[in-house]
């Protein structure tokens, strides 16, 4: 797949198939040692997270005349931008952290902690200082974030390269803590925490100054206002989030079983350590909870066991994609070409033959049609409706078929040209050898009702403090590989970093921030979250508000991006993303076709229009049709910025003159969780890096289905998950041209085990 790609300049090492995850710390100590050059161009990268500009945003009814125009004009920026630098390859390791600062007041005579609302004038204060130490050569560089409590904070000048810049981490970590607390007054503390554990339970005495519950941007329940940082955009983003969605943010999370928890007493009898028994674990099913809230109200939320890979939505249905068995019944057939939209074929050579399983959905608009997880089209049957082409089968069905075997897998990643394919097993004995048992009725029937912690506003979510990292690559085909293998990764330092144990003063039966934050930008219309009985089509917004979306704007991905090697290499094109993409992608087909039209591969074409089934949430006056499509990128970037997920894909922003600073393609991970001490976010962050490297280095293979990345991301959430917990995982980590697909039906749930000192 990537064979000579390397990033270091060692020569390539003679490895054994690596048999599971942790193996890689073995690696990690020998990359400890070694230097890679970067280029002197390296210093000018900068960080480049959100959006954040000045200027008056536009009322909610005023922006949703403009929605279209911003969709359609994001898409026309990104095309302009991916043909501008498409082909810029080349750059070197650079990256960064940021870092969030909740900041307290200690009242020691009333024995409370409250907020501090000086957030901004901290901010100012901080920037002016680094202007007076702008000779040092480590600096750092202070940005404004959701809560007026918060700072942000990331180094001044980027990491390179050369393996002792990982030792400047930590050090810049503890000047970035040294001087917050530089700043501060005597009574107040800056500590790197996930969430105020108070916000929200203090009613009007919760902030400094005080700040009256309520107010017309969140109208909530338990926090006022007033803690929003005053920059127009976050609390813009607050009120349309709520006036899109139709109603408040609904935030319910697992309350945690005490022995004197009042909420319990009145319950039946639940067991204090887990309900779904020792072997399995809780799952908080975040944003589907439409149904428990229904049924049981705001102080209730329905909860799964960790029984089945599957995603559940509200109902125990499994939410993935069918599966089709290819068989084309005519003589001479031996499979179908793939069409880049209905009725245009396309002369792949990777085309699936008689026997493939292929993964994707039917079109509502085009009856006859499935689109494939790969952006390509398949039709259902011939033209007079005589011939049947796609077979729907069971959700365990695996390829059954000559090359296959050929390369010793069920289900192979790719099709290189091997064997004799002429002999094709008839419809009926590919059935019967494909099609398995589908869920069990036990793991269907696996959910438990549970009070709930509620909170009511995007500030019980942004309010959150984490750990951030982005990478520049050396190309686009690198930071598109990266984005998907750090994709699995997600859950899994989720799990090892959880810090999030306490919300609204009480204790969850969660550990995680993820779910909260989802819930809390959750934009979705009651049809777009798949309930009935509410408002009809208003066309003034993305999908007229009906379209499915089986996800809040802050996720998990729902697609790979990876294209994979050329047409020249084993004929690799898109059947790695057909294999792993399993699950829904509601993506806008006229966003799609523009740019397969614009020349834009299918699998970053899917990609793009995925993220722009969402409405963009700001929209500022005198900032919509001036803007430059060829020259800039706002109305993209309002859209990508506010599309939250694990990880995100960044591509290069444009350049307004020649001395501004060079950036490349950048890859942003974003699920690890903020640790206490400058020691810990170092090490984690370190790591990172480090497994980037040796996925890169050594074309490591880290995918798995995406349905058992949601599937962890999921277990992640559960208490004490990364020394309990099970997870979804490669058996081995070769490279994908070694042709066996390494998961099979069973995956190495070995992650517990490592963690507490067991290797399998």
């Amino acid at each position: 797949m990537r064979g000579s790609r390397r990033l270091l300049n060692i020569p390539p090492p003679i490895i054994r198939p690596i048999q599971c995850l942790f193996c890689i710390r073995f690696l990690l100590v020998s990359l400890l040692t070694l230097s890679w050059n970067p280029r002197s161009r390296a210093w000018a990268f900068t960080l480049q997270m959100g959006l954040l500009k000045v200027g008056v945003p536009q009322t909610w009814d005023k922006s949703k005349k403009n929605l279209n125009y911003v969709r359609e004009a994001g898409v026309r920026q990104f095309i302009s931008t991916y043909n501008r630098v498409k082909d810029l390859k080349g750059d070197e390791l650079v990256w960064g952290d940021e870092i969030e600062y909740g900041i307290f007041v200690l009242d020691h005579e009333n024995k409370r902690v409250r907020i501090s609302l000086r957030a901004k004038e901290i901010m100012d204060k901080l920037n002016q200082n680094e202007q007076v130490h702008i000779h040092e050569s480590e600096g750092c560089n202070w940005v404004p974030e959701y809560g007026a409590w918060m700072v942000e904070a990331t180094p001044s000048r980027p990491y390179t390269g050369y393996s002792t810049d990982l030792l400047r981490v930590e050090r810049n970590m503890r000047l970035r803590r040294k001087r917050i607390l530089s700043v501060l007054k005597p009574d107040e503390i800056a500590p790197t925490v996930a969430v105020f554990p108070l916000l929200g339970a203090m009613g009007d005495d919760g902030s400094v100054p005080a700040v009256p519950v309520g107010g017309p941007v969140t109208e909530s329940d338990y926090i006022g206002d007033g803690i929003i940082n005053p920059h127009p955009r976050f609390g813009t983003l607050s009120a349309n989030i709520r006036k899109r969605r139709g109603e408040k943010v609904n935030i319910r999370v697992p309350l945690f079983h005490d022995v004197n928890t009042p909420e319990y007493k009145d319950l039946p009898f639940t067991p204090v350590a887990n309900c779904c028994g020792e072997e399995k674990m809780l799952l908080w099913r975040f944003g589907k909870g439409d149904l428990s809230r229904e049924k049981y109200g705001d102080g209730f939320v329905i909860v799964g066991c960790s029984n089945s890979a599957k995603e559940f939505d509200d109902h125990g249905d499994p939410v993935t994609l069918k599966k089709w068995l290819v068989n084309v019944e005519c003589q001479g057939c031996k499979g179908l070409f793939y069409r880049s939209a209905p009725g245009v074929i396309v002369a792949d050579a990777d085309w699936p033959r008689n026997g493939d399983i292929v993964v994707g959905s039917k079109i509502p608009d085009v009856p006859g049609w499935i689109r494939l997880q790969n952006g390509y089209y398949l039709p259902m049957y011939s033209d007079e409706v005589q011939i049947t082409f796609l077979h729907q089968v069971a959700p365990e069905t695996h390829s059954k078929n000559e090359q296959s075997q050929a390369l010793g897998s069920a289900t192979p990643q790719f099709r290189p040209s091997v064997g004799n394919v002429d002999t094709i097993p008839d419809l009926k004995d590919a059935l019967e050898t494909a099609v398995k048992t589908s869920l069990c009725p036990q793991e269907a029937q696996m959910f438990n009702v549970r009070p709930a912690i509620h909170m009511d506003a995007m500030a019980f979510g942004m309010g959150c403090c984490c750990l951030q990292i982005t990478f520049q690559a050396q190309d686009v085909d690198e930071s598109r590989f990266i984005y998907d293998q750090l994709a699995v990764m997600a859950p899994i330092m989720m799990a090892l970093t959880a810090s999030t144990p306490v919300l609204k003063g009480r204790l969850a039966d969660t550990d995680c921030r993820w779910g909260i934050i989802s819930e809390s930008v959750d934009d979705r219309t009651p049809a777009e979250r798949g309930r009935k009985g509410g408002p009809g089509p208003d066309l003034l917004i993305a999908g007229k508000g009906q379209r499915r979306l089986y996800k809040s704007r802050y996720d998990s991905i729902s697609t790979y991006i990876y294209q994979g090697a050329s047409c020249e290499e084993n004929h690799m094109n898109n059947r790695i993303l057909n294999m792993y993409n399993d699950i829904p992608v509601p993506i806008d087909e006229e966003k799609y076709h523009q740019l397969r039209e614009a020349g834009i591969d299918p699998a970053l074409s899917q990609h793009i229009a995925h993220i722009f089934v969402r409405d963009p949430l700001v929209i500022f006056d005198g900032a919509v049709e001036e803007v430059d499509d060829e020259t800039q990128t706002e109305h993209f970037e309002s859209i990508q910025s506010t599309n939250w997920q694990t990880v995100r894909w960044k591509p290069p922003p444009p350049r307004s003159g020649p001395n501004d600073p060079h950036i490349g393609w950048r890859t942003e991970f974003r699920s690890m969780e903020i640790q206490l001490t400058d020691f810990e976010n170092a090490a984690f962050t370190t790591f990172i890096t480090l497994l980037t490297r040796v996925i890169l280095t050594f074309d490591l293979n880290l995918y798995i289905p995406l349905s058992r990345v949601d599937a962890n991301m999921q277990r992640a959430h559960g208490r004490n998950a990364a020394a309990k917990g099970k997870f979804f995982f490669r058996r081995h980590l070769a490279p994908l041209e070694e042709g066996d697909e390494g998961f099979e039906e069973e995956y190495a749930s070995m992650f517990s085990r490592a963690a507490n000192g067991k290797m399998p």
